[in-house]
């Protein structure tokens, strides 16, 4: 094993097998699949073994390209909405959560769903659950027509209001200022999102928080080995497709922590020769959704280039798994 060296990037090491001139490429760990991608693929692959195809998804399982495209080649069918099932059949609802009203609609449809949505996911729908209960007014920050927002907004719509960035706190208004509450989507920049409860605040004093932070911890542990990397950067490449809302969070992380540059890559053939003029090191990364052979192409790319030193730069360890649906669960034999 190569030996771990401090390489002046606060909170994070390296380990080196040669030496740091010349051209290199910075590794970001923690990157891709986190606990909740990986759960919600392997789901829609354990009902493909268990039932055969087709195997019905409610959007895209999660927001890779990549991912999509092999689940489909494996018998995944995927459909914008419940009613392009055929009644009976199984149908599995994607990492981002669905709002009530898709599963009345599978219900009446006599759907067998099996629910892949993200834990953490879950728990802010429960949250806005709850808050709603207690008529609070929800102020949920995220993106318009991101499937969470739509998800979590579903839970509680007459109390929900969604809050797209700082720029939208103005237009925001409440019922009760002693009970209002922020949620989150969970893929967002944790910066912005603070920016965003800054002014909120701001304008209500007696904003409550969540119970507990909703950004999820693989997309700040993502961010937080970008910002740890990118001053030593000319370059960050961050491997994820543009639905992605992580992965695009990513790039703008890269830029506002100090890289010259910052693109957004699906595979290694969307490198573009022009961006490595001049570039010594250059970072690279991936979103919550991407897989690790795709980072490997684009090391593989910039090694032709002549970036062959490759230094990871871990900031976290993840060991986060979360258990797979009871329905595609293996059978546990009895003795």
């Amino acid at each position: 094993m190569p030996s771990t060296v401090n390489m002046r990037i606060p909170g994070a090491a390296s380990s080196l097998v040669t030496p740091t001139t010349g051209k290199r490429v910075l590794l970001a760990e923690p990157r891709g699949y986190c606990a909740g991608v990986d759960r919600a693929v392997e789901t829609v692959e354990r009902a493909l073994e268990k039932h055969g195809p087709p195997v019905y998804v409610r959007h895209e399982i999660v927001h890779n390209r990549h991912v999509v495209d092999t689940l489909a080649k494996a018998g995944a069918v995927f459909v914008d909405e419940t009613d392009e099932v055929p009644e009976g059949a199984i149908v599995v609802f994607s990492a981002h959560g669905v709002a009530p009203t898709v599963h009345a609609s599978a219900a009446e449809r006599s759907l067998r769903v099996v629910d892949a949505a993200c834990p953490l996911v879950t728990k802010v729908h429960n949250e806005a659950k709850r808050f709603a209960r207690d008529d609070y007014d929800i102020l949920l920050i995220g993106h318009e027509g991101h499937e969470e927002v739509v998800g979590t907004a579903g839970e509680a719509p007459d109390h929900v209001q969604l809050v797209d960035g700082p720029g939208a706190v103005d237009a925001v208004t409440v019922r009760d200022e002693n009970k209002v509450v922020w949620l989150s989507q969970t893929t967002l920049s944790v910066d912005e999102t603070m920016q965003t409860v800054q002014r909120l605040r701001a304008r209500f004093p007696k904003l409550q928080d969540p119970p507990s932070d909703d950004i999820c911890y693989a997309t700040q542990n993502r961010q937080v080995a970008v910002k740890a990397m990118a001053p030593e950067c000319e370059l960050v490449i961050v491997v994820g497709s543009r639905n992605s809302s992580n992965s695009v969070r990513l790039v703008e992380v890269a830029l506002g922590a100090g890289s010259a540059a910052a693109h957004l890559v699906d595979h290694a053939g969307d490198i573009d020769p022009a961006w490595l003029d001049g570039v010594i090191t250059i970072g690279v990364t991936s979103g919550a959704s991407v897989p690790e052979v795709l980072v490997r192409g684009v090391l593989e790319r910039l090694a032709e280039y002549g970036y062959d030193v490759v230094q990871p730069v871990t900031t976290a360890n993840e060991t986060l798994v979360f258990a797979l649906p009871r329905e595609i669960r293996p059978t546990r034999s009895r003795a």
